[in-house]
């Protein structure tokens, strides 16, 4: 039971971390020179767990190795959006792929989107159209008591990098994800009931289980954007900061395991429908997040309901099978 809170701690995690970092705006008419596209083996946990799991992008020279990587990844970071902008088909989270591929000479890791626009449109058939129009939204606004927030403390600062050196061996079971914004490492914790995820849009993020059933998520540094985009998964509709604090702080939250592993399965990082093998009794949560209501509030903050214009990405047309390698 206790490697598969740990599992379902990670897992979440990185659903949560999924297209939660911008990528950088691409250049236009670029190709990957080749790429070998399969369809990626279903989650392992104890792959996982053992840190050897196929997940994330890494770029190294000329080299693009991404792993496990979901259509609805592929499109969001194409076109340098965020998962709720993506519209299509609900497959679009659970049909995922492992990509090899080659950028042309000269190309550097910021053109990486446009290429993979290519090959979505030239390998999946993709065809896209965008829309903006005014869609149901919260928006994350103070509360009439104020913040209750506490500044991050400043970063620390970094040890000068041997550029000769080999990269240090990763700690026992740690998994580093890479995103859009840096590298995520995912460690779980000794005793099975959590993990502590690093990067840097939350500094080092503690997630802890709970004897009361509740996954404690505690971040170190987080900015009112990346707490946004961190509790939309968990909501029926997207969130949008207007808080008008620019800082990072110190931010805990307390979630239901429920809402936790609905969020894994939205993702794409679990199974889309039916009981997961061993795990704890589902009970019904509140779609529109209600646990996420109450651990806003105990920060000094609100979510409103509104309607503002988001800009999407509509997919008309892809395949679920790429043409061959």
């Amino acid at each position: 039971m206790k490697k598969l809170r740990c599992s379902l701690a990670v897992l979440a995690a990185i659903g949560l971390a999924a297209g939660s970092g911008a990528a950088q705006t691409p250049a236009a008419g670029l190709s990957f020179e080749v790429a070998s596209i399969k369809p990626a083996p279903p989650m392992n946990p104890q792959a996982m767990m053992a840190g050897k799991m196929h997940v994330g992008t890494k770029i190294d020279a000329a080299r693009v190795d991404i792993g496990f990587a979901s259509l609805a990844d592929l499109i969001r970071t194409a076109y340098n959006v965020k998962p709720y902008q993506v519209i299509g088909p609900d497959w679009l989270k659970t049909e995922r792929f492992d990509i090899m591929a080659k950028m042309p000479e000269g190309a550097t890791k910021e053109q990486v989107p446009e290429m993979l626009k290519a090959l979505l449109i030239e390998r999946f058939g993709m065809t896209v159209h965008k829309d903006s129009k005014p869609q149901s939204v919260y928006a994350l606004v103070m509360a009439k008591t104020g913040s209750k927030l506490k500044d991050a403390p400043p970063d620390p600062v970094a040890a000068p990098v041997d550029p000769s050196a080999p990269p240090p061996a990763p700690a026992k079971g740690e998994m580093t994800v890479s995103t859009a914004e840096g590298d995520m490492k995912v460690k779980p914790s000794g005793d099975g009931r959590g993990a502590t995820i690093s990067s840097s849009r939350t500094g080092n993020m503690k997630m802890s289980m709970g004897q009361d059933g509740l996954m404690h998520l505690e971040a170190s540094s987080m900015s009112m954007t990346t707490l946004a985009e961190t509790i939309t998964p968990f909501l029926d509709k997207p969130v949008l900061d207007e808080t008008g604090l620019k800082g990072k702080y110190q931010v805990a939250l307390d979630l239901s395991m429920a809402d936790m592993m609905k969020v894994a399965r939205a993702s794409g990082m679990m199974g889309a429908g039916g009981p997961i093998p061993g795990a704890p009794a589902e009970t019904a949560s509140d779609p529109a997040g209600g646990s996420i209501f109450t651990a806003i509030q105990q920060l000094g903050l609100k979510l409103e309901s509104r309607k503002d214009p988001v800009e999407t990405i509509v997919v008309d047309h892809i395949e679920k099978t790429p043409t061959g390698n």
